[in-house]
């Protein structure tokens, strides 16, 4: 007879072998999410924003280059991307392809680390720091952040790094606010614009990385609304408890989906002096990390709706 020991072992190591290939293979079960925001002025139809992030593209993830083109077919009236798309250094017509579709739609941006520099070997350990910035000792490899840049906004699209802009979607006047990279600390809020008489329908704030100093900046700017990615939505989750980290000073709780800023959600009791903020898990991983667990990689269609 085996020693109970031993069986115990087995199945544990069973079990482990078991979730790692779960884990990876979640990492291609791209997931469309939908959520309605009340935060339009009363009697104003629907505007729809389709939010994407953290892509973490490689040349050779041709499923999620298609999944990502087949969002055109939403027809959203503003898509928002929200940073790090990419993984690798010869990626970017890869990337180009695959957005190529959503560019012909109106559009704002700002980038995230893994725009400006290819991701590189971590000890997994140092995200369960409080800060996991700490301790990097790699130097890091240039990726054509520049280039991209150019594309979208040669299509249109607007270049929210450290800075304001207005994009019109659906007929409605949207102000928009940016800053660069948090977690690169390469953020500079905008300073206010004179007052011009221009009235908006939505003012919108977007960052890659939910870093508490930005959306405060944002809620007392007066964003309605406040766009992030980054946190992957924990990447490795457990169900019924979340997120274990989220690789920025947003709490847990936040790491991913709709909630309010600094309280509440607007729309609850006691809300009412907070500001809607969705958090996008993002469509992928690090190549050195590929994968997720119960955090499945996903865009975002927000429905904002009248108050």
């Amino acid at each position: 007879m085996r020693h109970p020991v031993l069986t115990a072992l087995g199945l544990g190591a069973a079990a482990g072998v078991g979730a790692l290939a779960w884990a990876h293979l979640e990492t291609s079960m791209y997931t469309l999410r939908e959520v309605s925001v009340p935060v339009l002025p009363p009697g104003q139809p629907d505007l729809r924003i389709l939010h994407i992030s953290d892509l973490h593209l490689t040349p050779s993830q041709e499923g999620k280059i298609a999944w990502v083109r087949s969002l055109a077919d939403l027809q959203p009236d503003l898509v928002v991307d929200t940073g790090d798309n990419m993984a690798h250094v010869d990626v970017l017509p890869s990337l180009e392809f695959a957005l190529a579709p959503l560019l012909e739609l109106p559009g704002a941006f700002v980038m995230g680390s893994n725009d400006y520099f290819a991701p590189s070997f971590k000890n997994p350990a140092r995200y369960l720091q409080a800060d996991a910035r700490i301790g990097r000792s790699v130097e890091p490899t240039p990726l054509p952040a520049d280039k991209l840049a150019a594309t979208m906004t040669a299509a249109g699209w607007k270049d929210l790094t450290n800075r304001r802009d207005t994009v019109v979607a659906d007929g409605r006047r949207i102000s928009l606010v940016g800053v660069d990279d948090p977690h690169l600390d390469r953020d500079e809020f905008p300073a206010p614009v004179p007052a011009s008489g221009a009235t908006s329908d939505l003012r919108l704030g977007v960052t890659h990385a939910p870093y508490t100093r930005v959306l405060d900046q944002m809620h007392e700017d007066g964003s309605d609304v406040i766009l992030a990615g980054h946190t992957h939505g924990g990447q490795l989750c457990l169900p019924f408890y979340g997120a274990l980290v989220t690789n920025c000073d947003v709490d847990r709780g936040r790491a991913k989906g709709l909630h309010g800023w600094p309280g509440a959600r607007p729309d609850a009791a006691g809300g009412e002096d907070s500001t809607w903020m969705h958090v996008c898990a993002g469509l992928g991983t690090s190549p050195y990390a590929p994968v997720r667990f119960a955090c499945r990689p996903e865009a975002t269609l927000l429905t904002l709706t009248a108050r």
